[in-house]
């Protein structure tokens, strides 16, 4: 250890520190000297190159500091996917402010909720979701996109000395995870952990700056802010599409060059079926795919035949990033045997029983982890915060087993058990053998109370095929499930009766209503 004499004077160390930082913002205003001819952003209605994309980014940072926004002020968003969303982004890592991300899809009420808990200064709006925005209960002055946001940027001058001493650990966005139960609470990422994010993307997928993103899931959630803020600090060209446009998406798979193009549980079988309706070859795609648990195992192997990619066996967070366990990806053309999920090498983890103490392999136990990719807590949430971080690491209320060869299976949420007689149901379980029938498009298994077990499992079917049967099914389980796991009853329901969030995620609380009480 160096004695006191040794020691840097404090203008020394503080020039060091901040030489060993970078923020969103420097780094894409990087990439816009390294090559402004490039394409940054193409929403379909503008395209701009990095370097008028940086001029407006730059300007519209002038704004911000004109409405008194600086380090750690918050500022929100409620629009549907567009190339101004990315700009308020970056924007906002220029000036060190926190973009608080609002969903086009959840209720007035939790809408109310997320912009009092952000208590942002500044909103920005989309013609189409202006109505909705002025009933947020937000006050404050607001710009809808379009006139009135390009005459703001017109008449602002752009910041002089565009990199501001951002402090890196600064939250840059505030996203809001969707529980089954409660209110939305807001995660705060920091530059930090979006640009660690962004480089384990690459060093694992091997997704290069000379690959496109199509930002086409909502930007107010992990899959699409984390790839599109990546592609901008690597130099890479984001194509923002509105929503899942099957056609528009097929078409893009057939001109560009892509990186990893994200697909959602859901929504893998009816893309597939409009790649091969349009015949479409594709230009080249890295890789495709996210929560390979969720997803049917056939569809896996179409998809990644008609886009000649491996499907990526993800298992992430909003709070995580891709880590901790999205390291190995399914091949081309084959129906996996196996889900099993390697460790990101860019993290720790440990698998805990409820008392914190580790498990041995072979026995679930809740993950937690560790790594620069972690998010810094939910904002204005300690008591949660705490909880979670307990011990120094995260504590993501997923249960997994670690087999013999180190990779690990996916069990179900510590918060989603159903208890029946004593014994504890993870959905997940019975929920993989209805999957594994080809005609079955999606399954869910939610809690029913019984007055006899406490609770019981029911299942929700959607088919394919309209010559599957309930005993086809009973019959699967009764040959794979211990007899107090099979599901009590199965509801066929249409595919898109299932009620899903942003991420694709089926609603079990929603679900639930459905089943007899």
């Amino acid at each position: 250890m160096s004695s006191s004499s040794e020691a840097f004077p404090d203008d020394v160390t503080a020039a060091v520190r901040r030489a060993g930082t970078s923020t969103v913002g420097s780094l894409f205003l990087a990439q816009a000297r390294r090559n402004p001819s490039a394409v940054a952003i193409d929403d379909g209605a503008q395209s701009f190159t990095y370097g008028a994309l940086a001029e407006r980014v730059l300007r519209l940072s002038h704004v911000l500091e004109e409405h008194g926004i600086g380090p750690s002020d918050r500022v929100t968003v409620l629009s549907e996917n567009r190339g101004e969303y990315l700009e308020i982004f970056l924007a906002a890592a220029c000036v060190g402010a926190t973009v608080a991300c609002l969903s086009t899809r959840i209720t007035l009420p939790e809408l109310s909720h997320c912009v009092a808990l952000a208590a942002p200064r500044v909103g920005f709006t989309s013609p189409r979701q202006r109505e909705t925005f002025e009933k947020s209960g937000f006050v404050g002055p607001t710009l809808v996109f379009g006139d009135a946001y390009e005459a703001a940027l017109a008449t602002a001058t752009p910041i002089a000395g565009a990199e501001r001493d951002v402090d890196p650990e600064l939250p840059l966005l505030i996203l809001y995870t969707s529980g089954t139960t409660g209110l939305p609470k807001g995660a705060l990422v920091s530059h930090r952990a979006e640009i660690v994010r962004n480089l384990v993307v690459r060093a694992e997928f091997g997704v290069t700056g000379d690959e496109a993103f199509v930002a086409w899931s909502p930007l107010n959630h992990m899959g699409a802010v984390d790839n599109s803020l990546g592609a901008l600090m690597s130099g890479g060209k984001v194509i923002v599409v509105d929503g899942f446009d099957r056609t528009r998406l097929a078409e893009i798979v057939r001109s560009e060059a892509l990186g990893w193009l994200l697909l959602m549980p859901g929504m893998v079988g009816a893309f597939a079926t409009e790649l091969e309706r349009l015949g479409v070859k594709p230009r080249g795609v890295k890789l495709c795919g996210v929560m390979a648990d969720l997803v049917p195992k056939v569809q896996i192997a179409k998809i990644t035949e008609l886009l000649g990619a491996p499907y990526a066996n993800t298992f992430g967070a909003t709070e995580t990033g891709c880590p901790p366990c999205s390291a190995n990806l399914l091949p081309i053309g084959r129906s996996p045997t196996r889900l099993s999920k390697e460790q990101s090498r860019f993290c720790e983890i440990k698998l805990v029983d409820a008392e914190g103490f580790e498990v041995p392999d072979g026995t679930p136990g809740e993950l937690c982890m560790r790594g620069p990719t972690l998010f810094s807590g939910y904002f204005r949430a300690p008591e949660a915060t705490a909880h979670d971080f307990r011990g120094g690491w995260f504590h993501m209320g997923d249960v997994f087993v670690r087999n013999p060869d180190r990779t690990l299976d996916f069990v179900d949420r510590v918060k989603y058990l159903i208890k029946s007689g004593g014994e504890n149901i993870y959905p997940a379980e019975i929920e993989r053998v209805l999957l594994a029938e080809p005609r079955v498009a999606d399954a869910a298994v939610v809690r029913q109370k019984d007055e006899r077990w406490g609770e019981v499992p029911v299942a929700f079917v959607a088919a394919r095929d309209p010559s599957l049967t309930a005993e086809v099914l009973f019959e699967r389980c009764r040959a794979e499930l211990a007899r107090y796991k099979q599901p009590k009853e199965i509801h066929f329901i249409a595919f898109e009766d299932f009620p899903r969030s942003a991420s694709g995620k089926i609603q079990r609380h929603e679900l639930e209503k459905r089943s007899k009480p």
